[in-house]
């Protein structure tokens, strides 16, 4: 079954705890899973930030949602348990546990002023109360990356061919390959066909060599393209090969370098702007949140 969200994971949650016993989070997160019956593929899905899995970060803001209802509360340090109001509301069997649900506590009401649960002008967002906060802000984060990786590949499609020469070079020596940007810039010069050709260290001693192709092309690129590439890997002494392109790649492309010995990443215009983003290559920071948690070692008492 698909990851359930954080809503639906509250009311498992709290009759997880109605024995009134005390509770780590990790054996809510193991038993839940179990009652999910989440795949071990599903248990290990990432948030897009991958820092924390996507199931373990949902039962801890139902945890945590729950616990600003004051159906659920902290034991000892990294323990928590069923409050008398939690079961309370286990008796009165309900069918769900929600936000919405949640919101005939005052606690929580108080809680909610706190967080900003509709869209500009009041209108719902379709989707969002069922992500919990750090989903949202993650979500948020990508589509203005993603804003970020179109508005990026359209500036690399209109600029010059010695622009786009010096784009790769940088891009290639941030990410460790040619050693310092003049070897890059010597090795990777030869410009033509809307695009550059040329080797480049795989790592500064220079213990293997890299064939590289880029094109500033619209066309998609297909397999005859590739195999060309390939073939040329030979004439260079090289057996790993980086084609990098400002288009796409057909599906036989890719099943072409999926099935030769020789070693050939394809990049495309997308994955480009990506690796940009990532190595601060033609953009700038804007505005940096810091996000914190609570230390409990702090308040551990000797």
């Amino acid at each position: 079954m698909a990851i359930p969200n954080y809503e639906t994971i509250m009311l498992p949650l709290l009759k997880f705890l109605r024995d009134k016993h005390e509770y780590s989070l990790r054996q809510a997160i193991d038993t839940l899973a179990n009652q999910f019956s989440l795949t071990s593929e599903e248990r290990r899905e990432l948030l897009s930030s991958g820092q924390q899995a996507i199931f373990n970060n949902r039962v801890g803001w139902a945890r945590t949602y729950m616990k600003k209802a004051g159906l659920v509360e902290s034991a000892r340090r990294g323990y928590f348990q069923i409050t008398a109001k939690g079961s309370d509301v286990l008796k009165q069997n309900p069918g769900k546990i929600d936000a919405k649900f949640l919101l005939q506590f005052k606690e929580f009401r108080e809680f909610k002023t706190f967080r900003r649960d509709k869209a500009v002008g009041g209108r719902d967002v379709e989707g969002e109360e069922e992500k919990t906060p750090l989903e949202a802000l993650e979500s948020a984060y990508q589509s203005i990356r993603n804003g970020l990786a179109t508005d990026l590949l359209q500036q690399i499609k209109v600029s010059s061919p010695s622009l786009f020469e010096n784009i790769v070079i940088e891009l290639l020596v941030k990410m460790g390959y040619g050693g310092s940007r003049r070897d890059a810039a010597e090795a990777v010069g030869k410009i033509g066909d809307e695009g550059i050709d040329g080797t480049i260290k795989e790592d500064p001693l220079g213990l293997d060599i890299i064939y590289i192709q880029a094109k500033k092309w619209e066309n998609t690129v297909g397999r005859p393209e590739i195999q060309r590439f390939a073939g040329a890997l030979q004439g260079k002494r090289a057996r790993k090969g980086i084609f990098i392109t400002t288009s796409d790649y057909s599906r036989e492309a890719y099943e072409y370098v999926s099935n030769i010995d020789t070693k050939i990443v394809l990049i495309d215009g997308d994955r480009l702007a990506q690796l940009m983003i990532d190595n601060n290559i033609g953009v700038s920071p804007s505005t940096t949140y810091e996000l914190k948690k609570l230390d409990l070692d702090y308040f551990t008492e000797e």
